[in-house]
């Protein structure tokens, strides 16, 4: 699934109607792209979306990783492998133990080290508009991997709040 996001805003709100669809099982959002692309602001509608304050969520550069509890007992892990040098740092950094059943877990950055990934998860590409007309646009390409990712972008697709209906 591919569209354009003609703003920051735009962005988040699809972030948030994607965490809206998130089913009890969790889900791995894997996002990619370079500095600047929007990774956070997509985390941000992601937190948003399990009711968690996104003017709380920031980039965990730093600490790897942050965990946020929203609404309802639903938690978001956020974490950032700008500056994991190894999977097996990522291991000893305690990500494995964030991937439970349940959990939405962002992972900016994620295509540094695929291979430490789960095989099912939601991997969303994000790059700057090229167009003069549209400086904060981003172009943004949602793809499954996985049944539990699959079945999670068809909801998100149908509910008509997905990406492309903001």
């Amino acid at each position: 699934m591919q569209w354009t996001s003609p703003s920051p805003e735009a962005t988040r709100a699809a972030a948030r109607a994607l965490a809206a669809n998130v089913g009890p099982e969790g889900l791995v959002v894997a996002l990619i792209g370079p500095l600047g692309a929007g990774k956070t602001v997509f985390a941000k509608g992601l937190a948003e979306g399990i009711g968690v304050d996104p003017a709380v969520v920031a980039s965990p550069t730093f600490v790897i990783a942050c965990e946020y509890q929203g609404a309802g007992g639903r938690r978001l892990a956020h974490v950032d492998l700008y500056r994991i040098q190894s999977a097996a740092e990522l291991e000893g950094a305690g990500f494995l133990d964030l991937l439970e059943p349940g959990v939405l877990v962002a992972v900016e950055w994620a295509d540094r080290f695929p291979e430490a990934l789960p095989s099912d998860r939601l991997e969303i590409c994000i790059a700057r508009s090229e167009s003069p007309d549209a400086p904060e646009g981003r172009l943004l390409e949602a793809k499954a991997r996985g049944p539990g990712a699959q079945a999670t972008l068809a909801r998100w697709r149908e509910s008509g709040r997905g990406a492309g209906s903001e």
